[in-house]
Formats: C-alpha cells, structure tokens, sequence
C-alpha cells in the first residue's frame, strides 16, 4: 500500500461528481482539514474508503507540502519520502513533481495508474557504500 499525505495549495483545482470544487467548501473525499490523505492499493490502483459512486479529477498543487510511505503487508513503513509529489501521483500526465494529477473512479479506482516504486528508493543511502 501507498500513503500519500498532502497538502494542496488550493482545494478549487479540483472536481467531484463533475462539479467544480470550491476553496470554501471543498467536498474532496478523505480530506481531513488542510491535508488529503489518500490510501492507496499498489495492485489495484484503488483509494481505500473512497466513497463508493463518487468520481474526482484533481489538478492539485502540492509540490514539495507531501509525506509519501511505502508500507508492508503487515502496515509497516518499508520507505518513507518527504518529496515533492511522485510521478505515479500524476499517472499518464507530467506532474513535474509538483502536481497530484489523478482521475478517480465511482469504484476508487485510480485512471492509468502503473506506479514506479523505485521512486522511494531515489535518493536514499545505498547500504553497500555506507560509511
């Protein structure tokens, strides 16, 4: 499972059920406050507790304002990322690292979703060459 924990810039870059969102009443399932938190199913490409029926295109902002964790089976934390946004956050789009790009099915389920894990282990130590 992936969990990514943003905060997009603004809520309005963003529609549910084909109606344009709003900076004053967003109504972005599994938004709690300033944060979307989104958890998501690596093999199905779908968000848990997503609201069954309920469709969503976003174009949020969220640059470099996101917490990403790659977790076990067992839900525990495999690689962790404080990033700017990961390319499968954006599947089928160029995000530049910066937007959450995603068409979000009446089922959860995430429009061209093929996501690259290799993406957590960008960056990190290689525990070959550790000093």
């Amino acid at each position: 499972m992936i969990i990514a924990e943003m905060a997009p810039r603004y809520w309005e870059d963003a529609s549910v059920n084909g109606v344009e969102e709003t900076e004053e009443d967003p109504q972005i399932p599994l938004r709690d406050g300033d944060l979307w938190t989104l958890r998501i199913l690596i093999d199905e490409g779908r968000v848990l507790d997503w609201p069954e029926g309920v469709t969503a295109q976003t174009h949020y902002k969220v640059c470099d304002a996101g917490l990403y964790r790659l977790m076990d089976a067992d839900g525990g934390v495999l690689a962790e990322r404080d990033a700017y946004v990961p390319p499968f956050l954006a599947p089928g789009e160029e995000g530049f690292g910066d937007y959450v790009i995603l068409s979000i099915g009446p089922d959860g389920k995430i429009a061209n979703w093929d996501p690259d894990l290799s993406w957590f282990d960008r960056g990190r130590p290689d525990p070959d060459h550790a000093p």
